[in-house]
């Protein structure tokens, strides 16, 4: 699954860190909600984010991207630290990662082509008619038919939209891609094809993905390997074989509980 193009395009080899995080701590008034945190996250792979609800998954995405201040701790992407970084080096960095927010988070008052355009005009210098076709390039790249580019997002499904602000992350051609819960709300058979998705453009583009998800068969579908959030710290990382041998009680619950089973990840679990 691992893809070399981003790898290459980012200065790292396949299995180096590309996301570099150590010892973050972020707290939101008295209660600390990333505790010394650590991760690594590797060149051209899809790492699955999981934690229990109001744990703190988002708050680190939301930390890297520099959306959420931290009390203490380091953020390497690319090889750079982001605290070292001027106001112009930070938004050449940002042209090289694209965001899918929960819920799409598309801009409501612009049509779906806007809002693909919206970081072309954002760090770009480009003619109209090369966002417009660069647009459609975009909304075809996510299997979306090109009508699409003039609707509002009041007019699209959840799987659309979902798929809209896909494009929209991918409108600079980023080389890491943070994708926010990707397939919260979508029916089982609309998130089966986004995970797709996800697969074949990491493959094609060599993406490198970093992916906040309770989804269990994305877990185990697309992802490469697997961190695991609890109590505000990183508490096991590996491939999904690693989180059904753990005997954490919260991974034991998560991937061996009544709902695993459901969707047969627990399937091994008698052989263990």
């Amino acid at each position: 699954m691992n893809g070399s193009n981003g790898a290459n395009r980012a200065g790292v080899h396949p299995g180096e860190p590309i996301i570099r995080v150590r010892d973050i701590v972020v707290s939101f008034g008295e209660r600390t909600i990333l505790n010394h945190l650590s991760l690594d996250v590797t060149a051209g792979e899809i790492l699955g984010f999981v934690g229990a609800s109001g744990g703190g998954k988002s708050v680190l995405t939301r930390t890297i991207l520099g959306l959420v201040p931290k009390r203490a701790g380091t953020v390497e992407v690319f090889g750079e630290d982001l605290d070292t970084l001027d106001f112009a080096q930070k938004r050449l960095l940002e042209q090289r990662w694209g965001v899918l927010f929960q819920q799409g988070a598309l801009f409501s008052s612009l049509t779906v082509k806007q809002n693909i355009q919206f970081p072309m005009r954002e760090y770009l210098d480009l003619s109209q008619r090369l966002m417009d076709e660069l647009a459609i390039a975009k909304i075809e790249m996510v299997g979306l038919s090109p009508d699409v580019a003039e609707k509002a997002p009041s007019e699209l499904s959840g799987g659309m939209i979902k798929r809209a602000a896909l494009a929209r992350a991918l409108a600079l051609d980023p080389e890491i891609l943070f994708l926010d819960e990707p397939t919260s709300g979508l029916d089982p058979i609309g998130a089966g094809e986004f995970d797709e998705l996800i697969a074949t453009l990491q493959q094609t583009l060599g993406l490198t993905v970093f992916m906040v998800t309770h989804d269990l068969d994305s877990l185990h579908t697309v992802c490469d390997r697997i961190a695991a959030l609890a109590e505000g710290k990183v508490i096991a990382v590996g491939p999904i074989e690693t989180m059904l041998a753990s005997d954490h009680p919260w991974i034991s619950a998560y991937f061996r509980g009544k709902r695993a089973r459901a969707v047969g990840i627990a399937s091994n679990e008698g052989r263990r």
